[in-house]
């Protein structure tokens, strides 16, 4: 089972006694599940990140409701009942996000909730911008118009809108996917923008409802970089220790200290918070 080979790859890690581990074992179990990652072809590691929580979701998901079963049946005039489809997965990495949508012919206002994992930034610039220049594009608000339009239940058609997002559960690691692969002229290119984002102190609290009272402020744990283009690419990740505070950065089988200063690359694809 994937969620069992994942745990022997992170207790390798964290057992120190290798120069690097080769995550060979678990790639493969986790092939057999999806095959399109089994193979030794470029993928985006945005979409493998997904599948990977996915998968983990399902697997922690199951040996909950069973050891919840357990503890019930073994409870004298217990009745069991389904799972509630929580995991250390939701519980570690799952937003809610809210879209208020208002109808512009008369004005009724109505949300709907959309649960996320990776938040999936634009890039506003092709020269520089910083982390919050792409939130603040992702949150600005919208008009929804001519084949965009929504159906109003009020006035019983489709009409014009606006819609706006606001987080409304922030969870406790936020993922950013900076949308560096973009359409121009009708084709796909990768965007090299620098994209400035802090290390400490990222604050969300302009996108997040009153109603949710979590913490707003966050600092950044690690990076994934993707050097190349569409057609050819390499992964690095650059990983915050979270006992020393070092960063260390993750090439295939070098693995070195490097300097705060190095963290902020050209490179980043996918921010973790």
């Amino acid at each position: 089972e994937s969620a069992t080979a994942f745990g022997c790859l992170v207790s390798d890690m964290w057992l120190g006694e290798f120069d690097f581990v080769s995550p060979e074992a678990f790639h493969s179990v986790f092939g057999k599940r999806y095959p399109a990652f089994s193979r030794r072809t470029q993928h985006d590691a945005q979409e493998f990140l997904i599948c990977v929580l996915d998968d983990l979701h399902e697997a922690f998901k199951q040996v909950r409701a069973q050891l919840c079963q357990e503890r019930q049946s073994s409870a004298a005039g217990a009745s069991t009942r389904s799972s509630s489809g929580t995991s250390i997965i939701t519980h570690l990495f799952e937003g809610q996000l809210s879209y208020a949508i208002r109808c512009l012919t008369c004005k009724a206002l109505s949300d709907r909730p959309e649960s996320f994992t990776v938040l999936s930034l634009p890039i506003p610039s092709t020269r520089v911008c910083s982390l919050q220049d792409c939130l603040e594009c992702f949150f600005q608000p919208d008009t929804l118009t001519r084949n965009n339009q929504i159906h109003c239940h009020w006035c019983g058609s489709n009409q014009d809108a606006t819609v706006e997002a606001s987080i409304t559960k922030a969870p406790q690691i936020i993922i950013f996917h900076l949308k560096r692969f973009a359409w121009q002229d009708k084709n796909r290119r990768k965007l090299s923008t620098t994209v400035c984002y802090p290390f400490s102190d990222l604050d969300l609290s302009p996108y997040i409802s009153t109603s949710c009272h979590n913490n707003t402020e966050y600092s950044l744990c690690a990076v994934v970089n993707h050097a190349g283009d569409l057609d050819y690419g390499h992964y690095t990740a650059f990983c915050k220790h979270s006992i020393t505070q070092h960063w260390y950065s993750f090439d295939d089988a070098q693995v070195t200290k490097i300097p705060d200063s190095a963290v902020q690359a050209d490179t980043a694809y996918l921010l973790f918070y």
